[in-house]
């Protein structure tokens, strides 16, 4: 135990000498948090602004204006019908609602006409008006109705209805769409700033093998065994720190909400570290010196991580495309993290940690089969 504890002292010592070492660990996952920011951190909220043009001066015209001034993220504003064609093609305003002479007749016989919608921008903004004051239309045309062209009854109908004393209790749900996007993206990245990350770290046995420092540790107590726990210790402890600074920072800093509890994004992260460990104990193994691992894991790391979803959703990848993800170990965790945000809890995820588990188990014990058939490496398990 006290030679596993020097030999990683001596190489965390070594590693984090160099500040730049620090920046490329430490500090690199953290672009993941600004790059969500950026794709996800916009104001979403999107005001409409409307104008109006009045031909028909009465107090039913008036009062359907007044419901337009009133809707939420709508913005009204009164102009001339001159202005209409350069105002929609500036940009300045989204649609104009025109009331025609007859508009406030038209709805008094039940038979609402006489109003134009203007707008290039489609149905997009045009839909979101109609939905509103089509609905309030209907409402006053049908107090037309009943009333039947007689004024007085329908001024008494339309003065109760006004005078409604009915109320209406809304409650607003948090919308966790955005949050959950920008955690994806966030962790999508710290996936891949982690498998770089293990495999710079276990390159290091490549590099004391290659400057003979290696060979010279197996002289002394220490055996081959208790050299590659130490650099697996490593790792892990590198990963581990990198993930509390990820999740750290979105939480406090940028509060950014992962929707899930904090321990369970760091189990669900601790099991991707152990694959992480894995696959660069696999593609040192494999590899005869550094040049040839770095080689292997760009060819592993980055076409694997755009293929499960990293960078973007996988549902947006052809359905072959997504049938290849299924067996990638980001994909996994990914969809881990998305069903916990979903609201499953952890124990009901059995499946995908069994997975996760098989995945890290399965590197690992190719890397030792290939450590213990290499005999370069002098029994280097």
């Amino acid at each position: 135990m006290k030679d596993i504890l020097w030999l990683v002292q001596n190489t965390l010592s070594v590693t984090f000498k160099q500040k730049k070492n620090i920046i490329m660990y430490l500090f690199m996952p953290l672009i993941g948090i600004f790059i969500s920011l950026i794709a996800y951190g916009g104001d979403q909220k999107m005001i409409l602004h409307v104008g109006v043009v009045n031909h028909d001066e009465s107090r039913i015209t008036a009062d359907t204006i007044k419901f337009l001034e009133d809707l939420e993220n709508v913005e009204v504003t009164k102009i001339e019908e001159s202005n209409v064609q350069e105002k929609i093609t500036s940009g300045s305003l989204d649609s104009v609602i025109t009331f025609d002479r007859g508009y406030s007749e038209s709805v008094l016989r039940g038979e609402p006409n006489d109003i134009q919608i203007t707008s290039i921008k489609g149905a997009e903004v045009t839909g979101f008006i109609k939905s509103y004051l089509y609905q309030y239309i209907d409402n006053i045309s049908t107090l037309g109705k009943v009333a039947n062209g007689n004024q007085q009854n329908f001024d008494s109908m339309y003065k109760n209805y006004q005078k409604t004393d009915y109320t209406l209790t809304t409650k607003s749900l948090a919308d966790t769409s955005k949050n959950n996007d920008m955690t994806y993206q966030t962790v999508g990245f710290l996936i891949m700033i982690m498998l770089m990350s293990a495999g710079n770290m276990s390159e290091i046995i490549l590099s004391e093998k290659e400057n003979r420092t290696y060979f010279r540790l197996l002289s002394t107590p220490i055996n081959a065994r208790t050299y590659i726990l130490s650099n697996v210790i490593v790792n892990m402890i590198v990963m581990i720190v990198q993930v509390l600074i990820t999740l750290t920072v979105m939480t406090t800093i940028f509060h950014i909400d992962l929707n899930i509890p904090y321990w369970e994004a760091m189990a669900v992260m601790f099991l991707f570290a152990l694959i992480s460990v894995g696959i660069s104990l696999l593609t040192t193994s494999f590899a005869n010196n550094r040049s040839a691992a770095g080689a292997l894991q760009n060819l592993i790391v980055l076409p694997t991580v755009m293929l499960s979803g990293c960078f973007w959703p996988v549902e947006v990848m052809p359905a072959s495309i997504q049938k290849v993800a299924n067996f990638l170990p980001q994909r996994w965790t990914l969809d881990t993290l998305t069903k916990l945000q979903d609201g499953n809890t952890l124990g009901s995820l059995y499946l995908n940690i069994m997975i996760l588990l098989a995945f890290a188990a399965a590197f690992f014990l190719i890397a030792i089969y290939k450590f213990s058939r290499n005999q370069d490496t002098r029994n280097f398990v």
